[in-house]
């Protein structure tokens, strides 16, 4: 069922995908452009940002300064891109929108990676606390300014509900556990209803795969890299071990780098065949006639099949234990939070401190405030907050 499938072009849209012709537009109204699809111009548009650019300079995993071949978010947000084109390809679905969405899906990560995350969403637990998924839906929404008549990008509602749903609707029966929505979305969703009890359409739903594809991927790459782990202390994790043997037996003994490389590879073909395998398994049994029986469907159309779900989870939980809490990671990562934490806090004691465009407003109320260089904070480059740690303590901050 797959081979045949996969060879369809753009042209066969299958009638569940999402049609920028019949896009829900716009919070402000835009002529239509005469060249490009109302989701290229989204696409654009996040190509263009600041907060895009931004990426480059900020932690994946290992920090800028630790080598010049560990993935950024700007690298990984690029990996993410292709595998959700791919995946979109073979489904019959818009590419347009699923590069969309995977090219946004990290803008609101602040620096330092899951460890800035945490610092801001401590400092900001009194004002709604911080969220990354959130945050890139205030940069497109309010934060980016390059446009006369608004704020933010103006993309389209299909744009941003699959921002702030690609893992799954955010409340309802079918949302992860009831958890309160994040506050940027909340306050956004008295602007624009975003359909939060809903899944958001399978681009959304590719885009989020291909995340978890992307990273299981190029942290174990990196993983090696640093020398935290081997290939063959891997092979506990069965579908790895099966990869490594298959390579050993048709090339023998590769060098490091290549046998890498082809696992790597390989492991990438095996889940977004396993992606495609299942969802078209799941469009088969929901039979969807257009993009709203996606959103309305009982449970995501898009996802690994049961086997490569264990193998998914056997993968984060290594990774987790050997790279992710590895105390060389983890006290970088404690020291880079504690930057965080402290810039936070004189920012929050001396506003003089920001840049003039960022201070709150003399007026602005203590939740304003602290959202307002919480904003700032999280826009920051690794590099650009230890500089401003030296300008403001008079010292560099050691995190090696």
């Amino acid at each position: 069922m797959v081979t045949n499938r996969i060879g369809m072009g753009h042209e066969a849209r299958a009638p569940f995908a999402a049609d920028p012709r019949q896009s829900r537009g716009r919070l402000q109204p835009e002529p239509a452009s005469p060249t490009r699809s109302d989701f290229q111009r989204d696409r654009d548009r996040i190509v263009h940002s600041t907060a895009f650019r931004r990426l480059k300079g900020k932690t994946q995993v290992f920090l800028h300064d630790e080598g010049d071949h560990y993935r950024t978010r700007l690298t990984h947000t690029i990996e993410v891109a292709q595998i959700a084109r791919a995946l979109a390809r073979a489904l019959r679905l818009d590419e347009d929108l699923a590069e969309t969405l995977a090219l946004a899906h990290d803008l609101g990560h602040p620096p330092f990676g899951h460890a800035g995350e945490r610092a801001l969403d401590h400092a900001l637990l009194d004002f709604g606390g911080f969220d990354h998924n959130a945050q890139s839906l205030r940069l497109v929404t309010k934060l980016e300014r390059r446009y006369p008549r608004f704020d933010g990008l103006n993309l389209t509602w299909e744009t941003l509900e699959g921002l702030v749903k690609h893992n799954g609707p955010l409340i309802g029966p079918a949302s992860n556990g009831g958890a309160t929505v994040p506050f940027a979305i909340a306050e956004y969703s008295a602007r624009q209803d975003l359909w939060l009890s809903t899944f958001a359409s399978a681009e959304a739903q590719v885009a989020a795969v291909a995340d978890d594809i992307a990273y299981n991927t190029h942290d174990i790459d990196d993983g090696l890299r640093a020398g935290l782990l081997t290939i063959d202390s891997l092979s506990e994790i069965g579908l790895i071990a099966g990869i490594r043997d298959a390579i050993r037996r048709e090339h023998g003994a590769l060098d490091r780098v290549r046998e890498t490389h082809e696992l790597s590879r390989r492991l990438i073909t095996a889940m977004i065949e396993d992606v495609i395998a299942e969802s078209f398994r799941r469009l088969d049994a929901l039979r969807p006639e257009n993009a709203d029986d996606i959103r309305h469907a009982s449970t995501a159309v898009v996802g690994f099949s049961a086997p490569m779900v264990e193998a998914d989870r056997k993968i984060k939980s290594f990774l987790t234990a050997h790279v992710y809490r590895h105390e060389r990671v983890m006290s970088v990562m404690r020291r880079a939070e504690d930057v965080v934490a402290r810039l936070f806090a004189r920012y929050s004691a001396d506003p003089l401190a920001l840049p003039e465009e960022w201070r709150p407003e003399p007026d602005a109320g203590a939740d304003k405030a602290a959202r307002r260089i919480g904003d700032y904070l999280a826009g920051m480059t690794d590099r650009y907050a230890l500089t401003e740690y030296e300008r403001l303590f008079g010292a560099p901050a050691n995190l090696g």
